[in-house]
């Protein structure tokens, strides 16, 4: 049975049942303590929560998950994959344990021709937590199953919490003996291998407290819960390989194909008896499907989390492929295969392929330069470190690779593991620290989230807020509730920061890449301003405020006004990244895609998929493009319909949204420009304004930034810029229009004199460089005597010309000389050390001779023998550095 068909089949059954048929979620999220969608119950996890009401009494999904916690298994063991897919069905207080029995029992052995997956009974075996003697006796009454094949088992393997307090309970799993030839006898308990798990029923019925924090996990059980609900697995991958009859997933129908194209690429074959090509083989397979499903959820390669995580899998696979001997690029062939594995169950991926290919193309591109050059330098440091007998890369190397090459850290632990290496860690990670914590210091602090969500779920409970702001900027509304320090308040006074939820509101709440409105919120005894405003759940409005005068009571009504002028430049500014999302498609062509945005009165900046910076010509065009849209007077329409209906109109969907059932199109110049938005916008497309772009930049691997000022920002951009060249122009004695020449002109003048400078400093030293020589003086004795030359350069000397000197001042130095050149600056030193050949000869060593004095100077460097620079924080010591050399030469320490 393919595996399309087993969830075709899964969910046929379940809705048959009665229960909600539930779209996969996105991999990206919604719950910001992780990545990834990594259970299928995640999507689900407010209702379990208690933090929202289910709208629904049971719901079945397959959800698309991903889990990269032992990326390093997989290839290695035959059924670790990174994406799975999790069917499951779920009971939100409807049915309970005999319910959940009694429908996964049903499903996995009913015949093929009833809709069933026809597994063998005699076959199946189930696990329950040691205490449940309820669930024993249900799987004996309903399935018939002999207490021989009914095992318990501890916590640690049945019983289930989301591993904070808050909903548990014991969980039932079944599986399925696969025969003698794959194990041991005895059970699950004996042999994991054998007996595979395929379905997980967890019977959500008690609520536990905090650990114990006695380092083993413990928790109290704190009573039941108010509702008892199901959550249930079973891995898609699993029950495919069995069902497929193959021993393991990587034969089946979505993987073993994948493997065939590689097969015929590198010429080498799969289970062959080579484990390390199989472990390359398997690691394509997965890490390749896996690349595509998150390029397609909208995750672009980065540095940085969910990117970092995309970037390791698709450089693992191209090195991996590279490994076998595929000389040529692998992606397009590999992404081709993927899609056509997979578009059955995930049609979008052919949509979307254009794009999906470019991304993956433009990495693997951006990898293989890395590859060469990394590779390079990694070789040499594993050359240096065999000479030098020792066995760790110091976590300093491991850095420089991170840093200058983009040498993700698991590769490099790849790469020494198989040089017979390993790598300094610690140093690595404290020199990451160090680089994130500079960062860190620069960067502007993040609004702060929602920690705690249950305190909004009796205002859920009341219903949405409804957001009125699409037709009036003033509404009258009633405070449902005040959260002060994550509690539930009856009265916010003046001074105070807090939370306040409305019945109604006008004001926006920053979604879409769209900041939230500024207003205030005035009662009959209070008045505040509006900070923030945020979404929970997608349906509560939070109003983050501070109360400037008097008090603002729960249950009052009040009136919540939103600045005119603020939502005037917040419209106009959304409506400019329509149009320059358009105009930037129309100049570079439909793949283009926006990946991200952000906009605020004056401003905004649009992220998109592409692998080179724009030309000027092109940055000329795409403003071109986006002020005729805006002469053109456009029109501005707004349409609801269902997500198919959107599609159908070729509308857009920004990758990381969520959207509902319903959604909101916003239409601008009919199909010219057409995106799924829930923003506020402008009526015609006169109403924007001039656009004004200010920026273009790389933000990573692929991915680009354009940045624009809007409306009124843009025209004061513009006029400041027309004032400065009107300056220019009265400054150079010349017409605004003949400034670009004027100034050319006297760039190149400014070149010439500089070059002839140059030349003159050049031929300065060269005579500095004989007085120098001239003033050798001989120090220490025998066959290790020098001539030494240590002295300050000439004032005036930049610190790039010091080398060049201490060059030529050895050049004119005969026999076994040493020069050492110290050129002071502003609080810093520069040096540079250098031997002549017979001085090498005897023995000397520039790098040597340089760590005599670097502590005088407060300095860092090194070289050669025959050359070492660098430079010091402390040219006052410059002195007792020039000392400390001499006395190192006389004495013949070094």
């Amino acid at each position: 049975m393919q595996t399309h068909e087993i969830r075709r089949r899964f969910l046929d059954y379940f809705e048959r049942n009665g229960h909600t048929v539930v779209p996969s979620a996105s991999l990206i999220s919604q719950d910001a303590t992780v990545l990834f969608t990594i259970a299928g119950m995640a999507p689900f996890k407010p209702y379990f929560l208690g933090q929202s009401t289910p709208p629904f009494p049971g719901a079945t999904s397959v959800q698309k998950c991903v889990r990269t916690g032992d990326i390093d298994n997989v290839g290695v063991t035959t059924r670790h994959n990174t994406f799975f897919q999790m069917a499951g069905n779920f009971s939100f207080g409807d049915y309970f344990k005999a319910g959940a029995i009694e429908h996964a029992w049903t499903l996995l052995t009913a015949p093929l021709d009833e809709g069933g997956f026809a597994l063998d009974k005699d076959r199946l075996w189930v696990t329950v937590y040691e205490s449940d003697d309820e669930a024993i006796e249900l799987w004996q009454r309903i399935a018939g199953l002999p207490a021989e094949r009914i095992q318990r088992r501890g916590m640690d393997d049945n019983f289930w919490s989301m591993g904070v307090p808050g909903p548990c309970g014991p969980c039932s799993e079944i599986y399925y003996d696969r025969g003698p030839e794959f194990g041991a006898e005895g059970g699950p308990v004996a042999d994991e291998d054998r007996y595979l798990e395929v379905w997980n029923l967890v019977f959500m019925q008690d609520m536990r407290g905090e650990s114990s924090g006695d380092g083993k996990g413990a928790f109290p059980i704190l009573g039941p819960l108010p509702s008892q609900n199901i959550d249930t697995g079973l891995g898609v991958e699993r029950l495919a390989f069995l069902l497929q009859g193959v021993d393991n997933v990587y034969e089946t129908d979505l993987l073993r194909p994948i493997i065939a194209t590689v097969e015929q690429l590198s010429g080498k074959k799969y289970g062959s008896g080579d484990h390390q090509a199989d472990v390359r083989f398997r690691v394509i397979a997965d890490h390749s499907r896996s690349g595509m499903l998150l390029i397609g959820d909208g995750v672009t390669p980065g540095n940085e989390g969910r990117g970092y995580v995309l970037r390791r899998l698709l450089r693992r696979a191209i090195r991996s492929a590279r490994l076998l001997g595929v000389s040529e690029p692998i992606m397009p062939t590999l992404m081709s295969t993927v899609r056509d594995l997979m578009s059955p169950s995930y049609p979008e991926l052919a949509e979307d392929y254009t794009r999906i290919e470019k991304v993956a193309i433009t990495e693997e591109q951006a990898f293989l330069r890395t590859l060469s050059s990394g590779s390079k330098l990694f070789d040499v440091a594993a050359g240096e470190l065999k000479g030098e007998q020792t066995t760790v890369l110091p976590g300093a190397t491991a850095f420089t690779l991170h840093d200058t090459q983009g040498f993700p850290i698991d590769l490099t632990l790849e790469m020494a593991s198989e040089a017979g290496l390993t790598v300094d860690v610690a140093e690595f990670e404290r020199l990451m620290k160090e680089q994130k914590d500079r960062a860190r210091a620069d960067a502007k602090a993040r609004k702060g989230g929602f920690a705690d969500l249950s305190v909004y779920r009796g205002l859920l409970d009341q219903g949405p807020t409804r957001f009125t702001g699409y037709s009036e900027l003033t509404t009258d509304g009633v405070v449902r509730g005040i959260v002060v320090d994550g509690a539930l308040a009856q009265v916010a006074t003046e001074g105070q920061t807090v939370e306040l939820v409305l019945d109604q509101t006008p004001l926006y709440a920053e979604a879409g890449g769209q900041d939230s409105d500024a207003g205030t919120i005035t009662g009959p005894d209070g008045r505040a301003e509006v900070i923030d405003v945020q979404k929970v759940d997608r349906k509560l409005w939070v109003h983050k405020i501070r109360v400037t005068d008097g008090e603002l009571v729960t249950g009052s009504t009040v009136t919540a006004q939103v600045d005119p002028e603020w939502r005037i430049g917040a419209r106009q500014a959304h409506s400019g990244t329509h149009v320059v999302h358009a105009a930037l498609r129309q100049v570079l062509g439909p793949e283009a895609l926006q990946s991200g945005s952000y906009n605020k009165p004056g401003y905004l900046r649009l992220d998109f998929a592409w692998n080179a910076g724009l030309s000027a010509d092109q940055r000329a065009e795409l403003e071109e493009v986006s002020n005729r849209a805006v002469r053109a007077d456009l029109g501005v329409r707004v349409l609801y319909g269902s997500q198919d209906e959107a599609r159908a109109m070729g509308a857009i969907a920004l990758f990381g949204e969520t959207y509902d059932d319903t959604v909101r199109i916003v239409e601008i110049g009919g199909p010219w420009s057409v995106e799924l938005c829930g923003g506020t916008h402008v009526d015609h497309s006169s109403q924007i304004g001039p656009i004004a772009l200010v920026g273009e930049s790389s933000i990573g691997s692929g991915l680009r930034r354009v940045e624009a000022a809007v409306g009124l920002e843009a025209f004061h951009r513009l006029a400041a810029e027309r004032a400065i060249v009107a300056q220019l122009a009265s400054s150079l004695k010349v017409q605004p229009g003949e400034v670009p020449g004027r100034v050319e002109a006297l760039v190149e003048k400014l070149r010439q004199t500089e070059k002839e400078l140059a030349g003159m400093r050049a031929a300065q030293l060269k005579a500095s460089a004989s007085a120098l020589a001239a003033g050798a003086v001989r120090v220490g004795a025998g066959d290790r005597a020098v001539s030494l030359v240590a002295a300050t350069a000439p004032a005036g000397t930049a610190a790039g010309d010091v080398r060049g000197l201490a060059t030529d001042v050895r050049a004119a130095l005969q026999g076994p000389g040493v020069v050492a050149i110290f050129a002071p600056g502003e609080g810093s030193v520069a040096f540079c050390v250098a031997v002549t050949p017979p001085a090498v000869q005897a023995g000397w060593a520039a790098g040597d001779l340089a760590k005599q004095f670097l502590p005088a100077i407060g300095g860092r460097g090194g070289g050669k023998k025959d050359m070492a620079q660098g430079g010091g924080t402390n040219p006052d010591g410059i002195p007792a550095a020039i000392e400390a050399l001499r006395q190192a030469l006389a004495q013949e320490q070094v």
